[in-house]
Order: C-alpha cells, then structure tokens, then sequence
C-alpha cells in the first residue's frame, strides 16, 4: 500500500533504526499505534478512464441538507421543507410532511448548526427515518401505510456531539431498526410493530455505588452495519474525551446475547478528540475508518483498514478525505475536486470524476447521486 513507515519511540526520535523479526514488529505496531508522525506520507494517483453510466434530468427538489437523500428501489427519496419527497427517473412528488419534537436542550446554543435533520431508508423502501443528527429524537415511518410507528429518545447528554445511532436492518418479514434510546444505549425493534427485542438493564446505579457488570459508559454515534449485518459499527466516545469506534457482534446479540451490545470489541487504538469520521464496509469483516494515527494534533488524511472480527489493523493508506462509501470492494469519497476512487489494494487513488458531488449512494445498483441546481445527476458504477 501506498504508507510504509517505520515504528521509533518518541523519547529517542531521531532513533536508529533496528531490524527485528516480522512477528515483533507487528506486535509492536498494533499495541503502540503512532500518536503522531515525522515527515509526509506518499499519496499515490493512478487515475484511470472509469467508465460508468451518466443521467442527469431537471429535478426542482430541495434537500433541507447532504444527508437528506437516500435510496429507494428503483428511485430515490428526499426530506424536504415540506416533508418526503420521492423522486424517479422522470418524476417527483410529495408524499407527506413528517414531525419531530422540537430539539429545546441548551447546549444547542453552543453548536449553531446542530442539530440538523438526516434522513435513513430502509433496503426494501417500506420504511424511513427521520433523526435529529446531533440531537435527542427519530421518528421511523411506515410509507406503505403512512403511519409512524416508532419515536425515539436517546436523551440529552451530550448528543450534540455525535449522529443519531440508526440503522435500518432486514426487510420484509425481518424488517428491524437498531437505534439508540439513551446515550450509552442501543436496542433493536421489530417492524412494523415496533416491538423491543433486546430488554435488559443497563441503568447507571445509584451515586456511590459500584457500577453494574453490564453498564456501559460510552456515547454512542453514527451506526454502520456491515453488508451481511453480522456486525455494527458504532462510532462513539468515552471520556475524556476519546473516539472509540467498537464493532458490535448482531448476530450474537439477536441470537440471544443480551448483552453483546455492551460487550463491543474495540477498533482503534483511541482517537484523542477524533469521533464522527467517514466509516464504510469494504467487505463483511473489512471497514474503512478516515484518518491515521492516535492524536488530533498530529493525524493525516488517509484511511485505515480494520478486521470486525478480531480488531486487528490490516492496512493503511494515506489521501482519503472526504465523506465515503463503498461498493465493490472500492472506496468513493466526495473530496473538494468531485468524487474520488480508491483502490485499498493499492493503497491508490483510480479514478476523479471531476465537479460531480454526491450526497447519496443506493448499494443495490451502485448510483451515486448530486441534487443541486435543480438538477438530478447520477453516475452508476461500471458492472
């Protein structure tokens, strides 16, 4: 890949440089993760024709921001103003207007700009979720039928600091929701009925007496299941403050571990001040989590590569940044020239689609979306 470095001490650097076997220096590597580094990485470009399929149409639909669009089969759907929005290939219209309970904490005052609403779609396109990113509620509603069937609370204690915890899991008959109901939470609801599937007790205890065996004290963020929804990743913190990115074991947890939720294993090494980064599953073991190293002062662009399974890291490469997806075993990253393609294999870059910004991506057909200028513009990855 594209990063190679070598692993000194901080007290000796400038330090010479001693060989050791492969089996030690990889254990030295995963248990001293740098906290910081000393010259510039290598950003490898090798840009190549990526093919692809273009459409664009007149499309006067307004997002109320870039994370309120998301895929639909066959079309996509939009949180506006005025409620949902679907959108296809030659049309739009209003489906309905959605509430949510006004955000009143006060330490919205100390974050203009959050919350903001964000808008989740279940695979099939039965179910939608409207969430107060960096806020307290969600609202999850069945379009088929327009009726809402869950409300979510997840409490105040500093959630503006992290993305409303959602995931839409199954469809059809196992049609779930996995979202946070507190801030050191997470359950799983069935749908549509919107009963809870994981009843537990993690309640803090009383002031002055020892915590519980399953109390988990840890924020919890934005949620990412993996392709096959063996895994979820949940990017939150612990104090003070630390970015913790933990893989949580579902099929364990639905399967009757009550408290696998709580029992997470741990992706990094911990961030100092570093939480909410672009994270994207490359396969169903592999994710891909923004930025490299340990402290905020001294971390680089790039991405490093993580086994849910056993929590070692397999990789790194240094260039990403920008918000990400996946698809195809690639990484695509909307960075300020347009839409980039990497490569992990290479650790490269392969391809700029130049100008194209996209703030949606549907897995199912690999499209990419830009709505803006009252326009509709699609790049659908090569087959």
């Amino acid at each position: 890949m594209g990063t190679h470095y070598d692993l000194v001490c901080a007290e000796c650097t400038p330090a010479e440089l001693t060989e050791v076997c492969e089996s030690c220096a990889d254990r030295a590597d995963q248990k001293s993760f740098p906290s910081g580094w000393h010259g510039e990485p290598e950003v490898l470009l090798r840009d190549r024709e990526l093919g692809g399929t273009w459409s664009a149409r007149p499309c006067p639909v307004r997002p109320l921001n870039d994370g309120c669009l998301a895929p639909m089969p066959g079309h996509w759907l939009a949180l506006t103003a005025e409620g949902f929005v679907r959108i296809t290939d030659d049309d739009q219209w209003l489906v309905g207007p959605v509430e949510l309970p006004e955000e009143t904490h006060e330490d919205i005052r100390t974050f203009p700009d959050r919350p903001r609403r964000g808008l989740h779609t279940s695979r099939d396109g039965r179910f939608a979720a409207v969430v107060y990113e960096y806020g307290q509620f969600a609202t999850v509603v069945d379009l088929d039928e327009w009726v809402t069937v869950l409300d979510l609370d997840r409490d105040w204690n500093d959630n503006e600091l992290t993305r409303f915890p959602l995931a839409f899991l199954g469809e059809g008959e196992t049609a779930k929701v996995v979202a946070g109901t507190d801030w050191n939470r997470l359950d799983v609801f069935a749908l549509p009925g919107g009963e809870q599937l994981t009843d537990r007790v993690t309640a803090a205890p009383p002031h002055g007496e020892p915590e519980p065996e399953h109390y988990l004290d840890y924020f919890q963020g934005a949620l990412h299941p993996s392709p096959s929804e063996r895994w979820l990743v949940t990017d939150g913190w612990v104090w003070h403050p630390i970015g913790a990115p933990q893989a949580v074991d579902l099929a364990t947890w639905l399967g009757g571990d009550r408290h696998a939720a709580e029992q997470a294993r741990g992706l990094t090494p911990g961030r100092e001040n570093e939480w909410d980064q672009p994270i994207a599953w490359l396969d169903d073991t592999t994710v891909a989590i923004q930025r490299m190293g340990t402290s905020w002062r001294r971390m680089l662009d790039g991405v490093e590569l993580y086994d849910a399974e056993t929590g070692r890291r397999t990789g790194m490469f240094a260039g990403p940044a920008g918000r990400m997806w996946a698809h195809g075993g690639l990484l695509y990253v909307a960075a300020e020239a347009g839409l980039e393609v990497w490569d992990p294999a290479e650790g490269a870059r392969i391809g700029l689609l130049e100008g194209f910004a996209p703030i949606a991506h549907d897995p199912a057909s690999g499209a990419f979306a830009e709505l803006r200028n009252d326009q509709l513009r699609t790049w659908t990855t090569p087959r």
